[in-house]
């Protein structure tokens, strides 16, 4: 408790303002797949190219808008301008009367999570205190998933309410989107201290950014290769599907893997602080591993939960603590740049997994698309295993 207390005000209002950006997101995103499969005619080949494009196109954007938040100093502007494109685009989802506008209304929404997350993530650098830094982004971590799951129960709960009317539904997403701007642009100050632009001369000098560092490569280079183990979470949905749960309660997957990974990221981070981070990535990849294998057998509701829950237990085993592990490998002046060259790699790595994953789904089922990610996560573990070891060893 008495660290909450210590969390600064900005942290707070930065994870209340994810907390309703998610939940605008995830009550569209929970719906999204099935309405494209069910209603566009989309192939899970489609939607894995559609949402892996459109991830890769959102942590893309965040290498261009971290490197310009270190050369002007002002994370929150562009923070700013990231969460309101968001805000704007909600609409569209609803309006939308075909798949390429749906198309378009996602590659906007993600362009704009592209713009904000580097510059927030270094913002939240600046304002955490170094020694309870893991636990300032556990907790907005944390307030993210809870968005993230209350955004599908609001889907539910809709459904039911407008008799399965989805446009109406996406209509209540418009609501919390711009109640996030607005806590943002009133609840949040740029710290005083924040003097970057002095220290960096142009927006990207490729030799600062290939000394960051080698522990910041390696972590990287590991963050890239989990990501292919991980692909969009529009296949639990469309797995959901594929059992016989009814559309109206196939956002429960949703719900049940954000509500295990609210509960794990801020416990996760706080942990981490002071310890090797990579440790607790390392048991968080086991859980994805297991995750995977169930997910590939189960037929039936109760299975599907198991896997779905162990791979929200990855979920906040992990991100945060990466979040943690890129301030702690890189120099004040570069963690926008290299906040922004994590999600681009990251990004490609998504892409590729969301296409392997709809082309095996197509080609060879469910089992064969989590039979894969199982393979990647144990490339992943042992790659963890090796730099645990090396922390470990100082």
């Amino acid at each position: 408790m008495n660290i909450l207390k210590q969390i600064p005000k900005g942290i707070w209002a930065l994870g209340i303002v994810s907390l309703f950006m998610d939940a605008s997101s995830e009550l569209i995103h929970s719906l999204l797949p099935i309405f494209m499969v069910s209603t566009l005619g989309a192939s899970a080949t489609s939607v894995g190219i559609i949402e892996g494009a459109a991830e890769a196109t959102a942590l893309i954007t965040k290498i261009f808008s971290g490197t310009i938040s270190d050369y002007f100093g002002k994370r929150k502007l562009l923070t700013v301008i990231g969460y309101g494109l968001a805000a704007i685009t909600k609409p569209l989802f609803p309006l939308a009367s075909n798949l390429s506008l749906v198309v378009t209304a996602r590659f906007i929404d993600r362009i704009g999570k592209g713009i904000r997350g580097a510059p927030r993530d270094a913002l939240m650098g600046e304002i955490a205190p170094k020694e309870i830094r893991g636990a300032c982004f556990g907790l907005r971590q944390s307030m993210d998933t809870v968005g993230a799951f209350i955004g599908p129960i609001l889907a539910m709960l809709f459904m039911v309410w407008f008799s399965g009317d989805i446009r109406l539904v996406l209509w209540i997403a418009v609501v919390p989107a711009f109640v996030a701007v607005a806590v943002l642009v009133f609840g949040v100050n740029e710290p005083t201290s924040n003097q970057q632009a002095k220290k960096i001369k142009t927006p990207i000098r490729w030799r600062e950014i290939r000394n960051i560092g080698k522990p910041y490569w390696q972590l990287v280079t590991f963050a890239g290769v989990l990501t292919l183990a991980r692909f969009s979470e529009a296949f639990l949905i469309l797995k959901a599907q594929a059992i016989g749960l009814p559309v109206a309660m196939v956002p429960l997957v949703l719900v049940l893997m954000n509500v295990v990974y609210a509960a794990a990221s801020y416990p996760a981070g706080k942990y981490s602080d002071g310890k090797n981070r990579y440790s607790v990535l390392l048991v968080g990849i086991l859980f994805l591993i297991v995750a995977d294998i169930i997910l590939a057998m189960a037929g039936n509701i109760w299975i599907l939960g198991l896997g779905v829950s162990l791979w929200g237990l990855h979920m906040g085993l992990t991100q945060g603590v990466f979040a943690a592990l890129i301030i702690d490998t890189t120099p004040a002046e570069l963690r926008g740049t290299a906040f922004g060259i994590f999600n681009f790699i990251s990004g490609i790595a998504m892409l590729l997994a969301s296409v392997i994953a709809g082309l095996l789904w197509d080609h060879y089922g469910s089992a064969a698309t989590f039979c894969a990610g199982a393979i990647f996560a144990v490339f992943a573990f042992y790659m963890a295993v090796f730099r645990s070891g090396n922390q470990l060893g100082k």
